[in-house]
């Protein structure tokens, strides 16, 4: 096989020569003029992103197809099992980690569905860790299966179906149907089931793409997902008064002032409306913390918690840009007194980590999620009824976020503005937080009201 690494890509065109609507993909492999016409522009995008990103990690490609060697060995797989390796091999590189662990959680999931019917099958739970822990790992992170694993997984490989099975649509639906479902068999939850749908049906635009099926069989099944709730629970939002007794109790929790270490990294949260992984990221650098009046933080990093087994460090923390934006985009927070007052006297008690990171652990790393929902869980017992402990109220420290996001759409600031602090789209914002707005209902009363009267 010939290879080369001199690949120049051209924008997606119309395809004018036929009448209905199609789109031709050009690039050129060491001189040598490629072209593919797919039939929607979305297909033309994914091949050409891919094509995209397997230069940028310095991938060869086959001068004869002209493909990228991932994507070849992904078009002479004959199993779905394969196919779906030869996919996660591709994907591997340019996805964050939470992607992987998500991409890995829907497959082990759906599939067990996808076999033929073969003695020695082993239990469910049993094919789904073969899957998470070995079997769906690229093949340089795959670690030696102890037997019961060797097994399962050598069980899967021969009793995988062929990739031309997912062009029928009963095939199709099998694997629906056990994405709708837990490992106990009740019902999974509709953000769940909607997620990993959408992992199984870019899987198969992928094998649409690679002309494997001539179509996404997912187009043809009438099957409905469950109804997914966007909108936060108002339940869930503290007032500032209940916000100002849970922050004092953090700071009675935890053994060494491990509850005072974390209590700014919870106000940063609220005051600002940070998520936990950009609070947990936040840098002196980064802090603009006067004296006397406002302060401002500049968020540009986030590192999100995940198993190591998805991050290319192998630390829990990977460090990435910010959610649904480039990787050097910039949100500028402006942050209330009372929170500059909290970061100054933190940094003044605590002092900053060895990359100048605000927060850390007693040991200086980053701090882990079960340590500050420990802490958390804890503070609400002290700040709360037994009646407010068994509800829903500020349940998570996520929460913070959303009683800030809240209270700032209640005290009136523009939605663009609180948008483009909390960092969503002004749509997504309106639509989340849709019943955490007080005061329109009885707005609209009084509108009814002098209709009638008229």
């Amino acid at each position: 096989m010939n290879t080369s690494y001199d690949v120049k890509l051209w924008a997606i065109s119309r395809n004018e020569s036929s009448k209905t609507p199609s789109y031709v993909v050009r690039w050129k492999v060491s001189g040598r003029q490629k072209s593919k016409t797919l039939r929607t522009k979305a297909l033309a995008e994914n091949l050409l992103s891919d094509l995209r990103q397997a230069t940028k990690n310095g991938e060869p490609f086959d001068m004869e197809t002209g493909l990228p060697l991932s994507m070849l060995q992904a078009k002479s797989t004959r199993t779905v099992l394969d196919f779906v390796r030869a996919y996660i091999e591709m994907k591997w590189p340019h996805m964050a980690a939470k992607s992987r662990d998500s991409i890995s959680d829907a497959l082990a999931t759906a599939l067990p569905a996808l076999v033929k019917d073969r003695p020695g099958q082993p239990d469910a739970e049993l094919l789904r860790t073969a899957l998470r822990k070995y079997t769906l790992l690229p093949k340089a992170k795959r670690p030696v299966p102890p037997p019961d694993m060797e097994r399962a997984i050598r069980w899967l490989e021969g009793a995988s179906l062929d990739v031309v099975d997912l062009g029928e649509t009963k095939t199709v639906r099998l694997a629906l149907d056990a994405i709708a479902l837990r490992l106990d068999g009740k019902a999974a939850g509709a953000n769940t089931v909607r997620r990993k749908r959408a992992v199984l049906h870019a899987v198969l635009e992928y094998a649409v793409e690679l002309e494997e099926l001539s179509a996404n069989p997912l187009h043809r099944i009438k099957w409905k997902p469950p109804k997914t709730t966007e909108t936060v629970d108002p339940r869930i939002v503290v007032n500032p008064r209940q916000a100002q007794e849970l922050l004092t109790a953090v700071t009675y929790e935890g053994r060494r002032g491990r509850g005072r270490r974390l209590m700014a990294l919870f106000a940063c949260m609220y005051y600002a409306a940070l998520r936990p992984a950009e609070a947990i990221a936040l840098r002196k650098e980064d802090c603009d913390l006067p004296e006397t009046g406002w302060g401002r933080l500049l968020i540009d990093v986030s590192r999100p918690e995940v198993n190591t087994q998805w991050t290319d460090t192998g630390d829990a923390h990977e460090e990435r840009g910010l959610k649904h934006r480039g990787r050097d985009d910039v949100r500028p927070v402006p942050i209330p007194p009372a929170l500059v007052k909290i970061l100054r006297n933190h940094i003044a008690e605590f002092g900053l980590g060895p990359d100048g990171r605000l927060f850390q652990s007693e040991r200086g790393g980053v701090v882990a999620s079960t340590a500050y929902t420990e802490v958390w869980q804890e503070a609400r017992k002290l700040a709360f009824t037994p009646a407010q402990v068994a509800s829903p109220l500020a349940k998570r420290p996520y929460d913070l976020r959303h009683a800030a996001v809240s209270l700032w759409l209640n005290a009136g600031v523009p939605a663009p503005e609180v948008a483009e602090r909390a960092g969503h789209s002004v749509d997504v914002l309106l639509r989340v937080y849709a019943k955490c707005i007080d005061g329109h209902q009885e707005i609209a009363n009084r509108r009814i009201d002098d209709a009638l009267a008229a």
